[in-house]
């Protein structure tokens, strides 16, 4: 496998980022690569530095950088020279077979979409966050800022792609997938999420348990929370404030609050698109970008953009079937 990393990008790009590639070069098998894309001269001296071996790398030189604050679709058409531009074009020619970056979110997101596209029936792509559990499992987030305004058929979609996330991706067998809403009753919630609930509950592309509280968030109750990307950033940004906090009051090593370390996790997928892309955070360091690599390479080993696909197609022929019926 070839695994493409956006040296540029990250608020501490290329200092850890390359020392997240070399971390992660140490720990994937040796029939896999790791491809850097960044400024080259930059590239070898941040390696140099490090004592790394710079034949282990494969180097991509790109002479221009889409900032963090750029505006995605202009950067991106206009930086065809930067990393990210770069990797897509790459990826799209199946010459890596992942592409990872912490650099600007919505260039990735441009990227995803016009370069190697969405699938076909995915309505939006969406992202994920890992939520620790209390008994030491993990649950998943879906949707946490890609959509945030989704109709109810879009909600249903993202069901249906976090369940097989959370199933090929982190081994949860048959995922219980919850509604997000302010209680448990079916005529709770604002309007979208009352007919998003009517689409779900008789659903057999997934295991739909109902509505969830945000209360349930950490308990076995649930293993894949959906909620339209607006709720689920405001969600994402809250546990990490909170988090910071318990650090800052001396129990950051705590077994449970530990698991709420960004670092530990590295990057959530696209889900929904053609190909392999993961996006970290903007302040990964080091660990953060080898977990983001390491997960490029699970998340493509499990071949889920195919096994989306396939549960894609069924879910809209399904679609097309019934309404023949009626």
């Amino acid at each position: 496998m070839r695994i493409g990393l956006d040296v540029m990008g990250g608020d501490f790009a290329p200092q850890a980022t390359i020392e997240g590639a070399v971390l992660a070069q140490k720990e994937i098998p040796a029939e896999d690569r790791i491809v850097l894309f960044g400024d080259e001269n930059l590239i070898k001296e941040h390696l140099g530095l490090l004592g790394a071996d710079v034949k282990a790398f494969d180097i991509v030189h790109s002479a221009e950088v889409i900032a963090m604050g750029e505006q995605p679709t202009r950067a991106f058409a206009q930086k065809p020279d930067s990393s990210i531009s770069k990797g897509f074009r790459w990826l799209k020619k199946n010459r890596i077979d992942s592409f990872a970056s912490a650099g600007n979110t919505g260039a990735m997101l441009v990227g995803s979409i016009y370069s190697v596209n969405a699938l076909q029936g995915v309505i939006r792509p969406a992202t994920t966050s890992i939520i620790p559990k209390e008994n030491g499992k993990l649950g998943v987030l879906i949707d946490v800022g890609t959509n945030p305004d989704s109709k109810p058929d879009v909600i249903y979609q993202f069901g249906l792609l976090g369940s097989l996330y959370a199933q090929h991706v982190y081994g949860i067998n048959n995922p219980k997938v919850g509604l997000l809403n302010i209680g448990h009753e079916e005529d709770k919630g604002s309007l979208m999420t009352q007919s998003a609930f009517r689409l779900m509950k008789d659903s057999t592309d997934f295991n739909f348990i109902g509505n969830v509280e945000s209360r349930d968030l950490f308990k076995d109750k649930v293993d894949v929370v959906v909620c339209d990307g607006f709720t689920g950033n405001i969600l994402l940004k809250n546990m990490e404030a909170m988090f910071r906090q318990i650090v800052k009051r001396g129990y950051g090593d705590d077994p449970f609050f530990a698991r709420f370390n960004y670092e530990n996790y590295g990057g959530t997928p696209i889900l929904g698109i053609n190909a392999t892309v993961v996006i970290g955070h903007g302040i990964s360091n080091g660990k953060a970008i080898k977990n983001m690599l390491i997960h490029s390479r699970e998340v493509f080993y499990a071949g889920l953009a195919d096994k989306i696909r396939l549960a894609i197609d069924q879910y809209t022929q399904g679609k097309i079937f019934n309404a023949g019926i009626e």
